[in-house]
């Protein structure tokens, strides 16, 4: 048997968010049909698993069957099917500046006529309960858990407002200072009595009891690991 070659696999939209990774090397001894490297990736990136038999394979940039072979060295890559409709989703871990003008644009659409918008920010002074102040807060998220869970938060918003348009849900992570954004969830509706304002309360109340991201805060005398109260149930 010849000696394993790796082949090398990409992946877009939200199976790049769910997996984790944007490519993976797979090494195969020889030909395997496309069928069998997505059970191999199922079972190497479990979150993908539900989703594979819906996805586009392109082996070498030409679309393939589960049928096709794939030869050691080849290039595949994976994709949901490419569509214009459907209304906009974003949910997005991310270390870099939130842009809140832009994250708005990409969920507005021509029947947009309201959006609520929730922003949370790092707050440098606590004066409710114990008052003190606040040096930075350090983020960190489990990826890719934490996207899927905010999918699953997108469609639980879905499902209760179907008037909602556009949804937004993108955390923050890293070191952030006092009055740096760190988390934005955005509803956009075409009317703002179509309870575009509780979808996005309950945005950041669920992104807050499911999503698993944790908070240090780092004080003048100290820092702190923030825990939360909530604990989900088995398959929420």
């Amino acid at each position: 048997m010849s000696e394993p070659q790796p082949v090398k696999v990409l992946f877009f939209a939200h199976l790049k968010e769910l997996s984790g990774v944007e490519k993976d090397l797979m090494a195969i001894s020889g030909p395997i049909q496309v069928v069998d490297l997505k059970r191999l990736l199922g079972e190497r990136f479990p979150l993908i698993s539900g989703r594979l038999a819906n996805v586009l394979v392109a082996i070498n940039q030409q679309y393939a069957a589960d049928d096709d072979l794939i030869q050691p060295g080849d290039e595949v890559a994976l994709f949901p099917p490419v569509s214009g409709g459907g209304p906009p989703t974003i949910f997005r871990i991310t270390s870099e500046e939130l842009d809140l003008n832009q994250l708005l644009d990409q969920i507005t659409l021509p029947t947009t006529g309201a959006a609520c918008i929730f922003t949370g920010m790092v707050r440098g002074e606590t004066r409710r309960g114990e008052a003190h102040q606040t040096i930075a807060l350090e983020y960190e998220a489990y990826l890719p858990m934490a996207e899927a869970k905010m999918a699953q938060v997108a469609a639980e918003i879905r499902s209760r407002w179907p008037a909602v348009e556009g949804i937004a849900i993108v955390q923050r992570i890293g070191h952030l200072k006092p009055r740096t954004p760190t988390v934005m969830i955005a509803c956009t509706a075409a009317h703002r009595d179509t309870g575009v304002f509780e979808a996005a309360r309950y945005g950041i109340d669920r992104l807050k009891e499911i999503v698993p991201i944790w908070k240090k805060e780092i004080m003048p005398n100290g820092e702190e690991w923030i825990e939360g109260s909530y604990h989900p149930q088995k398959g929420e």
